[in-house]
């Protein structure tokens, strides 16, 4: 099976890059615009980052199928609604259903989420995980834009410059990131 098939032997839109960044009181979630099927980028300005909720409180990020994405989106801001914006609680309400629901188990993505306390990764496997140092990154670009951001943070203050130079490094690695970047602070 290639890197562009899923378990079921199908082609899928594979790749990007999203990090989560918090520094003092601030926390930024940046990610790439680019759309990849196989070896082919089929859309360059996607958006991956977005704000949801009340007030648009939380902002969530996503690497994996974009259909499956959005309908995370759709639970979580649901969720969200149910338990009055906290997004912790709303965060491990949506996990336990995307691990044991027989539709949602199998959805093909990963978040980052954030909103003014809380800056996680959520996982289909059940986990919802706080970073250690304030910094996290998910997608085909995630482990070099976390290694960047990483190095970087030991010399800057600034959440969304850190944010910003991880991507380039991502994007001059990782072929299936580019450099169109969303950049969104909460």
């Amino acid at each position: 099976m290639s890197d562009s098939e899923n378990r079921h032997g199908l082609t899928q839109w594979h790749g990007t890059t999203i990090i989560g960044v918090r520094k003092g009181d601030r926390i930024v979630v940046a990610g790439d615009g680019q759309v990849s099927m196989g070896n082919t980028v089929m859309k360059p300005n996607a958006r991956k980052v977005r704000r949801i909720g009340k007030d648009d409180a939380v902002v969530a990020g996503f690497a994996g199928a974009t259909a499956d994405a959005f309908t995370l989106f759709e639970r979580l801001e649901k969720k969200l609604e149910q338990y009055s914006g906290q997004l912790l609680r709303a965060a491990v309400e949506l996990t336990k259903d995307w691990r044991t629901d027989k539709y949602l188990r199998n959805l093909e993505a990963l978040m980052i989420v954030a909103d003014k306390d809380n800056l996680l990764v959520l996982t289909g496997n059940g986990d919802v995980l706080e970073p250690e140092g304030g910094i996290t990154a998910i997608g085909s670009g995630g482990n070099y834009a976390l290694a960047a951001a990483k190095a970087i943070a030991e010399y800057e203050d600034d959440p969304e410059t850190i944010a910003r130079k991880a991507m380039q490094v991502a994007a001059d690695i990782c072929v299936f990131t580019n450099g169109n970047v969303t950049v969104e602070e909460v």
